[in-house]
């Protein structure tokens, strides 16, 4: 499944407000994301040819806690057209942790 994440738009299932607007130039891709318990966010990695994202993530919460990480992010294309991106996402540091998280997009 071919994907081009350029201008596209993102917020976690059971939205907390935080939205991540990706861009992407041949394989790179990035986005920013702010909003609900995040002040500031950004990933930057790779798309692979099926539209998996490798990215590396930093973010700075509400609270003030400094947060980075990596995620393994697998799209899959709604009936609507649409797509839900499934990332398993390994924290680093002080708040070491490992989740699934679901990512849907939005206008």
């Amino acid at each position: 499944m071919t994907i081009d994440y350029e201008g596209r738009q993102f917020r976690a299932s059971g939205a907390d407000g935080t939205v991540a607007r990706y861009r992407q130039d041949g394989d790179l891709v990035w986005a920013d994301f702010t909003g609900g318990r995040v002040r500031r966010g950004a990933v930057t990695g790779t798309c692979q040819s099926d539209g998996t994202l490798r990215l590396a993530y930093t973010m700075v919460l509400a609270t003030g806690e400094v947060i980075s990480g990596r995620t393994v992010t697998v799209p899959h294309r709604k009936p609507n057209g649409r797509l839900v991106l499934r990332e398993e996402w390994e924290r680093y540091g002080e708040h070491a942790a490992t989740g699934i998280s679901f990512l849907d997009e939005v206008d």
